[in-house]
């Protein structure tokens, strides 16, 4: 099969989550004899035409006419897609929530939105109306789909209180994990406590921020390490830069932000941890708690959203309130007070991942899925 990804993220230029479900599956697929093409408008003002394990990644110039971008991106992606169908017919266009909109509906290749978490989905979460034109947008995205691929139970659920899945198929497979990686053998320290993710308010950063304030009035030795690029409000402002404004300079003793690395780097530093959190608000799946449960570290994952799906409370990880500090705090100290259950809890979670998001099961669940599709 030749299936092609409308998608501007990709490891090579951004971290994230969707960036590095492409990655993981496309390689994968690629190793499979598929063909996997990742077609996106970039940032530089020259075409970029990139190879990766055989990914063929195709970065269109950014808009620097006047059209507004959706009918710019409209265009130059679809006359792409053309010219790829015509040196290589393509089965599957696959996109994100909102991506179809702008695809032509004569392309011959069947259409797949897969659940990743859209404008809709995250509405409730960030405390925000629908903005009219991106609601139209994705609800338009729906109609053309011939078929809906959910990350989690969860996100299937809570999308289908916003948009119509028009009687089309949806199937839940989870985002697959490389799990071939073991855990490196590493010196770990064990008042080092490792964040990871976009620093922003829907990762339950200030949440965080606070509980660990409140932690290090029993554990003063303790470090909280967050490791992830910045986020920024639409004034330009910088989420850090007012958390810094806002608390008082105590709050951020011993609290580090290090940027976005390499994933092979945070490997490192995940392994390297005493335990790993992310009190995210939503979450469709949560790919970097698979991650570090994959390391065999502890980790608190958030009570709501899709946790309970990912971690057996108490047994593969612990679930705590993303929204009291309180609660955070209360489960961090558990782990630090409970030293050997808490790496037993690694232990359990890391063979939860194997046997859960093992990439060949998955990607066997997804041709099936295409095939289905278009046979």
């Amino acid at each position: 099969m030749h299936i092609t990804f409308v998608s501007a993220e990709y490891p090579l230029w951004a971290s994230g989550g969707v960036g590095t479900f492409l990655q993981t599956f496309g390689r994968a697929m690629v190793a499979r004899g598929h063909d996997i093409t990742i077609l996106g408008v970039g940032d530089d003002e020259s075409e970029q035409l990139l190879d990766d394990e055989g990914v063929k990644i195709i970065r269109l110039p950014r808009n620097t006419s006047k059209l507004p971008n959706f009918l710019y991106n409209a265009r130059h992606l679809n006359k792409r897609l053309q010219i790829i169908q015509q040196s290589r017919p393509i089965d599957i266009i696959e996109t994100a929530e909102l991506g179809l909109a702008i695809i032509s509906r004569n392309h011959p290749a069947k259409r797949v939105i897969r659940l990743h978490g859209g404008h809709h989905f995250f509405a409730e979460a960030e405390k925000r109306g629908i903005n009219w034109r991106k609601g139209i947008l994705e609800k338009r995205s729906f109609k053309k789909a011939d078929g809906f691929i959910a990350v989690s139970g969860y996100v299937k659920s809570h999308t289908a209180k916003y948009l119509n899945y028009h009687g089309k198929p949806v199937q839940i497979i989870n985002y697959p994990i490389d799990t071939d990686i073991s855990p490196p053998s590493v010196n770990v320290n064990k008042d080092h406590i490792l964040f990871a993710g976009t620093i922003c308010e829907k990762k339950g950063v200030r949440q965080l921020l606070l509980a660990f304030y409140e932690l290090r009035e029993s554990f003063p030795e303790k470090i909280l390490d967050l490791y992830g690029r910045d986020w920024y409000y639409p004034d330009g402002n910088s989420y850090i830069e007012t958390l810094k404004k806002t608390y008082d300079a105590a709050y951020f003793e011993n609290v580090h932000f290090h940027g976005s690395i390499p994933r092979e780097e945070l490997d490192q530093r995940y392994a390297e941890a005493s335990f790993c959190i992310f009190p995210s608000h939503m979450e469709t799946q949560g790919l970097v708690t698979l991650e570090a449960m994959l390391l065999e570290k502890p980790v608190i994952f958030s009570l709501y959203g899709p946790g309970p799906e990912t971690i057996e409370h108490g047994v593969t990880g612990l679930l705590c309130d993303v929204y009291d500090p309180a609660d955070i705090t209360l489960k961090m100290k558990w782990i630090i007070e409970n030293p050997v259950a808490a790496t037993e809890m690694g232990r359990s979670g890391r063979q939860q991942v194997l046997k859960k998001y093992d990439i060949n099961s998955i990607l066997d669940r997804n041709i099936a899925f295409y095939k289905s599709l278009i046979t």
